[in-house]
């Protein structure tokens, strides 16, 4: 009797998985911009752009399109990634990820070295290849696979351009020709191709990745074109009066995929706006259903707009994840959340010298340089969210907390000297302020943030909190600053200095009452 009542109850769960429908957006919080995605059976793929940000594409797998988890980066070695940390317009851009008879291809754009290049492996979880470069030019790359050719896709001259490949070569096989130029947008981009009952459709981006994003779609019967404009492009936009409201903003940059139960879904780069029409975590990761409609054109989420609340949306049967656990730093590596700015300088940093703890050595770049100072961080994923670390700062130099958006913005509370001081950069405006003085011991520093400001705490005991000092959110966004990128929560160290940090909690969502 027993077991048959719990095997009722199993039974009840799987079905209410089955048909449990609804999810909230973005699927990937944070700095996850150009989303582009693949299957493999039933396992779904992803990569996201990373700028000036080391290691480099990072790389989440899913088994329902809504739960992601970031199962490493594709660009994990100095030789695949050549990079200037601190240049926000640097770096990768847009990379685009696909499969093809065993193999895994993902061919990017690194605006820091030689233009476009792809990278191919047969385990995703492993090892990825050299990087093998491309002549055509142009940024945002991508790969079509069909009985035995590749092609390739990018957006030299304002305007689409396909030539054939031999992607383990690198080689160009035909010429580069040009295949559309989008319905008149600026900035034509981030093209992926798919075929459909006969038709080749291409999907791009136009309008800028700001506030007049758009995705508009064409087809042909030969991949070559002529393509026809789709008469109700664009097919995603929030640019118009019936999203002008919605807290997602500058969607666009989209791909397909079609799920292993046949049905069809979009990823798309958008962002949330907080402090009036400000955007701080950068460029996030959204889903949304596709259907074909009788003329043979998708239609996105029926009025080709998005929403945080996806609610009314069938998905696929459900495999959640488990929250990501804090980074305690007992492990000999980060978790794969963590990047530094540009290739770090590695001896400046040590998991092992002293166990439990992540030891952070300055050197003479500070935040406020570009290139590589000791700052190692991970993405501010929701607006109200909450940060704690205890660190035992030593020498003359600075080390500590950061919110930081780039070298010329960002919010600063350290110890120098035993003096625990609050520092905000501002373009050429700095501000620095010491606290009070500190024990030679460990201390608590804390940031929570909501939509209006970055408040600072310390702990001399790690119960009782006091406030440092807060600054508004605005000044750090993208809006203020420009860049491609979202804001860091880092650990750093300047200088003669060196920091032994013993945690990293990071808490979403934290009332007031919490303090």
């Amino acid at each position: 009797m027993k077991k048959t009542f719990i095997s009722f109850v199993v039974s009840c769960f799987c079905a209410v998985s089955l048909f449990a429908q609804g999810y909230q957006n973005p699927v990937i919080q944070g700095f996850h911009p150009d989303p582009s995605v693949c299957r493999v059976g039933e396992d779904y793929y992803l990569v996201n752009s990373s700028f000036e940000y080391f290691p480099g594409v990072p790389l989440f797998h899913s088994r329902d399109l809504v739960h992601w988890e970031q199962i490493g980066h594709v660009l994990d070695r100095e030789s695949q990634l050549k990079l200037v940390g601190g240049n926000m317009w640097g770096g990768i851009y847009a990379p685009t990820i696909r499969y093809n008879n065993g193999i895994y291809y993902m061919i990017t754009t690194n605006n820091s070295d030689r233009g476009n290049f792809l990278v191919y492996t047969d385990d995703p979880r492993g090892e990825w290849s050299e990087p093998v470069w491309l002549s055509q030019k142009g940024i945002d790359p991508s790969l079509y696979f069909e009985d035995g050719h590749c092609y390739m896709v990018s957006n030299p001259d304002n305007a689409i351009w396909l030539c054939e490949i031999d992607p383990k070569s690198g080689k160009q096989l035909t010429e580069s020709r040009c295949i559309w130029a989008g319905t008149g947008g600026r900035y034509p981009e981030g093209p992926h191709i798919y075929k459909r009952e006969g038709w080749y459709y291409l999907l791009i981006s136009e309008g800028g990745t700001e506030y007049g994003h758009k995705v508009t779609i064409a087809r042909s019967r030969d991949i070559a074109g002529p393509y026809e404009s789709n008469p109700a492009n664009p097919i995603l936009t929030h640019i118009n009066m019936n999203a002008q409201d919605n807290p997602i903003q500058g969607v666009g940059h989209a791909d397909m995929v079609q799920a292993h139960d046949g049905s069809w879904w979009l990823v798309c780069l958008g962002f949330r706006t907080q402090g009036g029409q400000h955007h701080l975590l950068g460029r996030e990761t959204f889903l949304a259903p596709v259907e074909w409609n009788a003329a043979g054109w998708p239609v996105v989420n029926n009025d080709g707009t998005i929403d945080l609340d996806m609610s009314q949306v069938k998905t696929l049967p459900r495999v959640p994840l488990s929250n990501t656990p804090d980074e305690d730093f007992n492990n000999s590596k980060l978790r794969v959340e963590w990047n530094w700015q540009g290739v770090p300088v590695w001896e400046n940093y040590s998991l092992t010298e002293r166990k439990g703890f992540l030891r952070i050595k300055g050197s003479e770049k500070q935040l406020d340089d570009s290139g590589s100072p000791s700052f190692v961080g991970r993405r501010q994923q929701d607006i109200d969210f909450q940060v704690t670390t205890a660190f035992h700062a030593q020498g003359k130099g600075n080390a500590g907390l950061t919110v930081y958006m780039c070298p010329f913005a960002h919010y600063d509370l350290f110890i120098s000297d035993n003096q625990l001081k609050l520092r905000y950069r501002l373009g050429e405006l700095c501000h620095e302020s010491t606290v009070r003085k500190v024990p030679d011991d460990f201390v608590y520093v804390r940031v929570k943030g909501n939509a209006e400001f970055y408040t600072f705490f310390y702990s001399i005991d790690g119960t009782h909190y006091k406030e440092a000092g807060r600054m508004n959110t605005r000044f750090l966004s993208s809006e203020t600053n420009g860049g491609f990128t979202g804001i860091y929560l880092g650990l750093f160290a300047e200088g003669d200095a060196q920091a032994y940090f013993d945690f990293f909690n990071y808490e979403p969502s934290v009332s007031d009452a919490s303090r």
